[in-house]
């Protein structure tokens, strides 16, 4: 019988050759990849700020920065998934539009530590100041390293402005204004106060602009039953 013959473009010549086996796969995933990720790029959902999400103000900027560089990432996620058990523990499951001011996001990807996604205000500053020099204090099974030369460690020579400038030309909405007083907001804080800042600022505009969705709706359903009563209806 004779033997058939195949072209070129076929499954035989990527079966039978690796090269060409990498390549075609290389190039299906990348486009699959384009396919998913291209039109996030055109958003709302994703490329807009949602309702409490504000530019970060220069002490919880530098604030960050602390929590980037000693590497708290690595042991704690911000990001809430859609998850009835995270829901129930941390609240409202995490949505891109909170994110739109991170650069780069933090949303991590492990949790040897609780998501601090919701954190802010759910302790005082005191707490914070307290678990940050000595975890074993308030949370006593804590694994959490202290870190004790953030309180005297003053915030100084820091180039606050120049990272502001850099975040606007990637969309953060900072103003003229904003960039001109940022080296005096930190001035003589201690980078304790910078993370504490942070912190406690993480998921509280989201919070309080749905409490106050919620308190207008309330607000409004409770006019429109009392129209009928008014009226006689």
């Amino acid at each position: 019988m004779a033997k058939k013959q195949h072209g070129f473009f076929s499954h035989q010549t990527l079966e039978k050759n690796i090269g060409w086996m990498i390549i075609a796969s290389i190039l299906v995933v990348s486009f699959a990849g384009l396919v998913q990720i291209v039109p996030l790029f055109f958003q709302h959902s994703t490329t807009q700020a949602v309702a409490g999400v504000e530019p970060y103000s220069p002490l919880r900027l530098m604030g960050r920065d602390v929590y980037i560089r000693e590497g708290c990432v690595g042991c704690h996620s911000q990001q809430v998934r859609v998850l009835a058990a995270e829901v129930q523990r941390y609240g409202p499951y995490s949505v891109a539009s909170e994110s739109v001011f991170d650069h780069p996001f933090l949303w991590g990807s492990k949790r040897t530590g609780p998501d601090l996604a919701r954190v802010g205000e759910r302790y005082s500053d005191d707490w914070h100041r307290i678990h940050l020099r000595d975890p074993r204090k308030v949370v006593p099974e804590s694994n959490m390293p202290a870190y004790p030369w953030l309180e005297k460690t003053v915030i100084t020579g820091q180039n606050v402005d120049e990272r502001m400038r850099a975040l606007r030309k990637l969309g953060v909405p900072y103003t003229d204004d904003d960039i001109a007083a940022a080296p005096k907001a930190i001035e003589g804080k201690t980078e304790e106060d910078a993370l504490v800042a942070y912190l406690q600022g993480l998921g509280v505009g989201v919070r309080k602009a749905k409490q106050a969705e919620q308190a207008e709706a309330a607000k409004k359903a409770a006019q429109s039953a009392a129209q009928p009563a008014a009226t006689g209806g």
